[in-house]
């Protein structure tokens, strides 16, 4: 629907913003608007736009600015998720979802999905090229580690890397592997939200998935449909936030989120 719902406690939900991902008047496939959504230091909307391939913010006199759209001047495939280091780089993934025929489409000009980092100054660095199809992406409590999702059927999985002093990463290594659950049960790797333990609230094949940092199974938490994001909230930051295909709900758990 190429829009931003807002939902408030006791006044339901109402639109927000529309165009929210593509300013083009042609047909741009089925999934033109913003993916990830995420609050800067200063309370600005920053977005993961598909159709317009950026990443953009928000500004508080209410117009739009482009943050990054491409790489060495290539322009990327479309943002998909992000995340904000405490000292203001932006990390996120760029997966070719938006792109109306995605791998195939003749506009992709990358040959590869990155994760990137945007640094506080606007340099754009590319992290890793490794991962077929990375998508939701979150830091540790101690921000030393990156989870990042593969949302590729043919190997579900979810990466841990270690994050370097100069912010790049090291080695990845797989945490989880939920593949065999991919023909049992709907979804993929998706986003993620991470507690003040440490523990990984991921959504996967049939829900939200809950690990250690080790990517040990604690619990998941079954919706009973593709399950896309989720995020803690409330007063305390312990409620957590499901985004599924047809509804929005909440949980509250015994957890509490990072507030960066």
């Amino acid at each position: 629907r190429n829009s931003v719902f807002k939902w408030i406690e006791g006044q339901g939900a109402s639109l927000y913003l529309k165009p929210s991902g593509y300013t083009g008047v042609a047909d741009y496939g089925s999934e033109p608007g913003c993916n990830g959504l995420i609050l800067d230091s200063k309370g600005q909307l920053v977005s993961c736009e598909h159709g317009d391939r950026r990443i953009s913010v928000l500004t508080t006199g209410g117009g739009k600015r482009t943050l990054v759209d491409n790489y060495r001047g290539k322009r990327l495939n479309s943002p998909n998720d992000a995340v904000f280091h405490s000292n203001g780089d932006l990390y996120f993934t760029d997966p070719p979802y938006g792109l109306p025929n995605r791998y195939d489409d003749p506009r992709r000009e990358l040959d590869f999905c990155g994760v990137y980092r945007l640094s506080s100054d606007g340099e754009l660095t590319l992290l890793t090229d490794e991962m077929t199809r990375p998508n939701g992406i979150g830091f540790s409590p101690d921000e030393k580690t990156l989870y990042v999702a593969q949302s590729d059927p043919e190997a579900a999985i979810w990466k841990a890397f270690p994050v370097k002093p100069d912010g790049t990463l090291g080695k990845g290594r797989v945490i989880h592997d939920a593949t065999d659950a991919v023909n049992e049960l709907p979804g993929l790797p998706d986003g993620m939200a991470i507690d003040k333990d440490g523990n990984i609230f991921a959504t996967g094949p049939g829900g939200v998935y809950v690990f250690n940092p080790d990517g040990k199974l604690l619990g998941r938490i079954s919706t009973g449909e593709r399950t896309a994001n989720c995020t803690f909230g409330g007063a305390d930051g312990s409620m957590l936030y499901l985004a599924a295909d047809m509804y929005v709900c909440r949980i509250q758990t015994k957890s509490q989120g990072i507030r960066r």
